[in-house]
């Protein structure tokens, strides 16, 4: 038997991909093996989409650079980091989270491959919002997150989002990435408890650890532990080690700088410069963003839309679960 029947993988070339690419078949997202589902009788629900969790791989002696969402040692990768974030943030509400053809981590090494690639992971996460919205929301409200690659698809989906679908968006969290443009879906928060706005941030020591792929031309930022978009510095204990952190907004640069932060933690491969917290954007501020959907989630179910100068939320932390 050939190598690409055992991994399930149908060679194709698609408009959307660059001349060459070899791409994994389509996901079916009327197949309930292309998702990652907890429902728990919730009013509101989670969108979820996961960050990069495949390098290259090579079939038939040609590298591949896209996830192959029926191969089953692929789809691993991206179900850990599902189950992780839902245990991590989504509490009690219903979670969904669809596997898509990401891009593959080689491929951020060139903005031009970013550039020709990631539309067919956007075309997949767009297929499987529309088949969330049509068979699973049923009409419910809805936040919206990612990170890293994920959150590049959430900026994707809020340039496409409709009016009737807007009316029902909690918020969206734009974790680890940039929002360069804005628009009527893409507002950026201002406090704890806005709703219908766009949450953002990158974590670094200091200006110079930015990684430009994530961070430049960034237009809007929101500090996750405070809630504040001044420089008013906020105090984070970390879940995992108990240290004290002092957590700043760089108004300038819109870059969040973490002091105190002393440990040797995994970098994001090729392109994760030393002192760039990438990789912790969801594990270090999971207390803080979990209770923040919850309050969020809680505002829109009770009809509250678009509240104007809220109380923000005091950050009371607790370090309560386990690192992704």
């Amino acid at each position: 038997m050939k190598m690409a029947a055992v991994l399930g993988l149908a060679f194709c070339f698609v408009a959307c991909a660059p001349k060459g690419d070899v791409v994994p078949a389509e996901p079916d997202y009327g197949d309930t093996s292309q998702w990652y589902i907890a429902d728990r009788g919730a009013a509101v629900d989670v969108f979820y989409i996961v960050s990069t969790e495949c390098d290259d791989y090579m079939l038939d002696g040609r590298a591949l650079h896209y996830a192959d969402t029926h191969n089953d040692s692929l789809r691993a990768l991206l179900s850990g980091e599902m189950a992780g974030v839902d245990r991590l943030l989504s509490g009690e509400l219903n979670y969904y989270s669809p596997y898509y053809r990401q891009v593959t981590m080689e491929t951020y090494t060139s903005d031009s491959l970013v550039n020709a690639r990631m539309p067919l992971a956007y075309g997949d996460v767009r297929k499987a919002f529309a088949y969330y919205l049509e068979h699973y929301n049923q009409g419910r409200p809805f936040i919206l997150a990612g990170f890293s690659q994920g959150a590049m698809a959430v900026v994707d989906l809020l340039k496409a989002m409709d009016d009737s679908s807007y009316s029902r968006l909690v918020a969206a969290y734009v974790i680890g990435y940039k929002v360069t443009d804005t628009n009527t879906f893409i507002r950026p928060a201002q406090d704890s408890a806005d709703l219908g706005v766009t949450i953002c941030y990158n974590s670094v020591r200091d200006n110079d650890c930015a990684i430009p792929l994530l961070s430049d031309g960034n237009r809007m930022a929101i500090n996750p532990v405070n809630w504040r978009t001044d420089a008013t510095p906020a105090t984070l204990i970390d879940p995992r080690y108990g240290d004290t952190l002092i957590v700043t907004l760089d108004t300038s640069t819109l870059l969040l700088h973490i002091d105190g932060y002393h440990r040797d933690d995994y970098m994001l491969p090729l392109i994760g410069r030393k002192g760039n917290y990438h990789c912790l954007e969801i594990s270090l501020f999971r207390d803080c963003l979990r209770r923040n959907i919850t309050l969020r989630a809680g505002k829109l179910q009770t009809g509250m839309r678009l509240v104007l100068n809220p109380t923000p939320l005091l950050n009371q932390l607790n370090p309560l679960y386990n690192l992704l």
